[in-house]
């Protein structure tokens, strides 16, 4: 039976309540292997997330020559073989469904001197590369697309490349990362300049690893040519896995979540600060600090919602978070409204038009816009709606049942396991009435 067939049966009313940990963040899981991988010694991972884009990761690696054991309950210990130490694949890495994977491997292979293929789904092969391909050219890389632009992505052997100065187009960590991690194999420095904060894991978990990076405001820097030292890796819990469970609680009358150990990188908070303009009751505690990563403790509770005009300095903070924090918005009393937002037209869905169409089947007045939203708050009736495939838009519409007058059924699930293996059974613990079945 085909993996497209999965659904989710969600029953209406509920609340989510105890204390729960998700998986591992996403971001640092695969960068732990590709910079491990890179390292002179042996990196120890705990916490990675044994998702199907970080497993794609991982068995890209391997297939390139690397030892890697694991995972065995979130544990992975890699066996580096230094910068340059890599070796050309027998086969195409297939890297499924997970754009980070190749954007950020792009850059990464680009200066490595192999003869290599990166291909993945269909999903992935209509997703633009033309942001990645085009600064890789800038630098001397010699990497092929389709005419689209779009994978699989051809990447030939040459020389060296030559460091750039590269002004950030989109706001976009993975094409930050991609040119960063390509500049370790450039000669003299690589600099990038963004127009808005993103992500910066990639920065963080080089430093981590004793390679030199410097930001001034804005741009970083860093010179080609050293050394990545192994070190031990500890992967809090992703932040846009626990988004579902801070709209879920905040959502649904009655729920008081604890959501352990989560990273609370700033560049990454957008959906706490969003969710606390419309009202949302979060409150942090136990912040700490693991392996260069802000973490803490996350209490959530039930809290009236209202609509907010989603400041646009926010928006690639949360970049993956809008799907759930669409459903906070038809949950909320009055107009949210989202603008900025544009990239979203392009991640593993069109999430603006998918979660558009799936929110006016629930009865919800929502407009989409070219660049984000319009979502009138209130009341959510039962149906069937479709997630397109994408990881988040069905964890979102799942979560939507807290509040609907009937039953939601979702379909197309089966990509859930590429950031959150365990969702369904981890929500129904909390109190989410939910079924994963087939057909």
């Amino acid at each position: 039976m085909s993996d497209s067939l999965t659904k989710f049966h969600v029953s209406p009313g509920g609340a989510l309540c105890g204390r729960i940990r998700v998986p591992g963040d996403k971001s640092i899981s695969h960068r732990s292997i590709m910079l491990g991988s890179l390292a002179d010694g042996v990196t120890r991972v705990s916490g990675f997330l044994e998702g199907e884009d970080s497993l794609a990761t991982l068995s890209a690696f391997r297939a390139m020559g690397v030892e890697i054991d694991g995972p065995h309950d979130g544990r992975v210990v890699i066996h580096g073989v230094g910068r340059k130490g890599l070796k050309a694949p027998a086969q195409p890495l297939d890297l499924g469904n997970s754009g980070t994977s190749m954007r950020l491997l792009a850059g990464l292979l680009a200066g490595q001197g192999l003869d290599l293929v990166l291909t993945g789904d269909a999903s992935l092969s209509g997703r633009p590369m033309r942001r990645v391909t085009e600064p890789l050219a800038q630098m001397g890389a010699r990497v092929e697309a389709r005419d689209a632009g779009t994978a699989p992505l051809h990447i030939r052997p040459v020389e060296t490349l030559h460091g750039i100065d590269f002004q950030l187009p989109v706001a976009s960590a993975q094409v930050k990362s991609c040119v960063l991690l390509a500049g370790l194999y450039a000669d003299g420095e690589t600099c990038v300049t963004e127009s808005a904060p993103t992500r910066d894991h990639t920065e963080r978990m080089l430093q981590g690893f004793g390679y030199e990076v410097r930001r001034t405001g804005n741009r970083i820097c860093l010179r080609g040519g050293g050394r990545l030292r192994a070190c031990d890796i500890d992967v809090p819990a992703d932040i846009s896995s626990a988004a579902f469970f801070l709209v879920g609680a905040s959502i649904a009358p009655d729920s008081d979540l604890v959501l352990e150990h989560v990273g609370m990188n700033p560049t990454r908070d957008g959906v706490i600060n969003i969710l606390r303009l419309m009202g949302a009751d979060i409150e942090v505690s136990k912040e700490r600090n693991a392996g260069g990563e802000p973490v803490a403790d996350l209490r959530v509770r039930h809290a009236p919602l209202h609509g907010i005009r989603i400041p646009e300095d926010q928006v690639p903070l949360a970049i993956d978070e809008f799907p759930a924090l669409f459903v906070a918005a038809a949950c909320a009393e009055g107009e949210t409204v989202l603008t900025g937002a544009e990239e979203l037209r392009v991640k593993e869905s069109d999430r603006i038009q998918a979660m558009a169409d799936g929110l006016q089947t629930l009865g919800v007045d929502a407009r989409p816009t070219p660049g984000g939203m319009i979502v009138q708050g209130g009341a959510l009736r039962g149906g069937e709606v479709d997630s397109h495939g994408d990881h988040r838009i069905a964890m979102s519409f799942a979560m939507a049942a807290l509040r609907a007058d009937s039953d939601i059924r979702v379909r197309d699930c089966a990509n859930v396991n590429t950031s959150f293996p365990g969702f369904g059974r981890l929500a129904s613990e909390a109190g989410l009435h939910i079924v994963t079945g087939n057909g």
